[in-house]
């Protein structure tokens, strides 16, 4: 029985065995025809994405044709390439967005938003200085510097600090590598980064949507400071700086009127008459052991010349963390409160401090109201993303509930310390959460690819510096991008950089002492001290004619 048995047993094994076998076979060509199957659909794919690029460009082209017959010059398309920026295009800042859009209850439309009953096309990617329209109709704009900033890795900025707690840093001098190469009178003018959203202000018959347009600009002029953790450099008495960008819409002057305290004061005027916006800077910076505080005092002033308004208002808080030891990260917090001088109605927004936990890292909320302080509108958001607006009662609503959830976390949590460490807080959410039924009213640009490289630069940033031939022989000899120690520094050449910082600085305290010894009081140049028309704070008041090219007995600075 049992060789029968196992005699069977063979026979059926090698049954199995081929059966196996065919198995095998059948799956290696099922799975054969799986990845040439793959392989044909992925080319069908292939195929209909260049048809799909296709399509959209030939599209693109035939409304910039039919646009041209309309308005009776060339579209940008059959234009040559080397007439215009390299920047991102429409789709591609819109990509670089995603992230933001993704995580919102309620998706914004993408290139409308509405205000009021009302629509307005936002050019946000056009209109911020990308580079990507002409400047003074004959050049590109840059899109980066001649040369990567240093690594500050090797540097400790304790050995310079220890002994300075609770003094102002204007009093200080700090290495050179510390700096980045922007004078301050440059970092003041990317207040205008965002200007088309004063020419949207401009453009609307209601007060409060008008407001809505100027509160998100003063949200947006401090948005460029976001990761920005080096330190411009001191104006030098008598220090100026201009900028003129037609597409934009404006030009701008500023100088440097007084050394101690630094104050400098600057006027931007719409190239359309249609505004002007003004005001005098006074950072007091102070050190407090882990932090750097910079306190902006000064009135800022927007006038709307088309509606015979005036707004005013005075930047938040800035302070920059780790210092000693630790990754830089900054925050801005305090209250801006924009007054419209004509209508009386007022918006007061609240830069949240971050907190323990971070959930109000980077925020901004606060309310429109009318001189009786109706609530009219409410606005929130992040200053380093965007700025929304929505009735109050739903922004009351949803903080109430907010709140409540907040409170309900705090209680699980079991706190390790009961110390505030100055290490930057991760938020609950990277974005902002839109409430249903809110509106957007300005979003921030992308920054270019290589910003990390080039100080945190936006791309409106990059640009503030470059300077050409003709461009040269036509600014005034106070302009800082003549300055030495500043165009060393964005060369890359360090240590010619502090030279020439040393030797400025020298050279300002010398006149300082000769005109003392002279009795002879510094005189400003195209400013002049006197009351903010509109508050009666004091302030420094253009006085004009800079812009009439007569650069006569200007001083020797550099």
């Amino acid at each position: 029985i049992l060789p029968s048995f196992l005699q069977k047993f063979e026979v059926v094994s090698e049954a199995s065995r081929e059966t196996c076998v065919a198995l095998s076979d059948c799956l290696n060509l099922f799975t054969k025809q799986e990845g040439v199957r793959n392989f044909r659909l992925e080319q069908e794919q292939e195929k209909n994405k260049i048809l799909s690029e296709a399509l959209e460009a030939l599209a693109t082209e035939h409304h910039e044709l039919e646009r041209s017959l309309v308005e009776g010059s060339l579209p940008p398309s059959i234009l040559s390439e080397d007439e215009f920026y390299d920047a991102l295009s429409d789709s591609e800042s819109e990509q670089s967005l995603s992230r933001l859009e993704a995580v919102t209850a309620h998706s914004f439309e993408e290139d409308e938003v509405t205000l009021g009953s009302g629509k307005h096309r936002m050019s946000e990617g056009k209109d911020c200085g990308g580079g990507d329209a002409l400047s003074n109709g004959i050049k590109k704009h840059r899109t980066s510097l001649p040369s990567p900033m240093f690594s500050r890795n090797d540097f400790s900025i304790w050995s310079i600090l220890r002994k300075c707690i609770g003094m102002e840093l204007s009093k200080i001098t700090m290495p050179v590598i510390f700096n980045e190469p922007l004078s301050f009178l440059q970092r003041l003018t990317e207040y205008m980064e965002h200007t088309y959203l004063i020419h949207k202000a401009s453009s609307l018959s209601d007060p409060v949507e008008r407001m809505q347009c100027v509160a998100a600009f003063a949200v947006s002029a401090v948005a460029s400071q976001w990761e920005r953790t080096g330190k411009p450099f001191n104006p030098l008495l008598g220090e100026t700086y201009e900028l003129v960008r037609d597409d934009l819409g404006f030009r701008l002057i500023s100088e440097q009127v007084s050394h101690h305290p630094p104050i400098s004061a600057f006027h931007a005027e719409g190239l359309n008459n249609d505004f002007i916006f003004h005001g005098s800077i006074y950072p007091k910076l102070k050190f407090w052991g882990k932090s750097v505080e910079a306190e902006p005092k000064g009135t800022i002033t927007l006038e709307l010349l088309e509606h015979n308004e005036a707004y005013t208002w005075t930047n938040p808080t800035c302070c920059v963390h780790n210092i000693i030891v630790g990754k830089l990260w900054i925050e801005q917090y305090g209250n801006v409160e924009i007054t419209n001088h004509r209508t009386g109605d007022k918006c007061v927004l609240n830069f949240k401090p971050c907190g323990l936990f971070g959930k109000e890292l980077h925020k901004v909320e606060g309310y429109i109201q009318d001189k009786s302080k109706k609530k009219l509108c409410a606005l929130y958001g992040k200053w380093t993303e965007c700025l929304c607006s929505v009735d109050p009662a739903t922004f009351d609503a949803y903080k109430k509930n907010d709140k409540k959830n907040t409170e309900e976390k705090k209680n699980s949590k079991q706190m390790s310390s009961s110390e505030e460490s100055d290490e930057m807080p991760m938020p609950d959410s990277e974005s902002v959460f839109v409430i249903p039924g809110s509106v957007l009213l300005w979003r921030i640009a992308p920054r270019p690819p290589n910003s990390a490289q080039m100080y945190n630069f936006t791309s409106f940033a990059m640009v503030l510096n470059e300077v050409d031939k003709e461009m040269e022989s036509v600014i005034p000899k106070t302009d800082c991008r003549l300055r030495p120690d500043i165009r060393a520094m964005e060369n890359g050449e360090i240590d010619q950089a502090s030279e020439e910082k040393k030797r400025l600085e020298e050279k300002q305290r010398a006149a300082r002492k000769n005109r003392s010894k002279s009795e002879e009081d510094w005189k400003t140049r195209w400013f002049h001290q006197g009351p903010n028309p509109y508050n009666g704070a004091q302030d420094w008041i253009y006085s004009g004619s800079y812009w009439d090219r007569n650069y006569f007995n200007l001083p020797d600075i550099y």
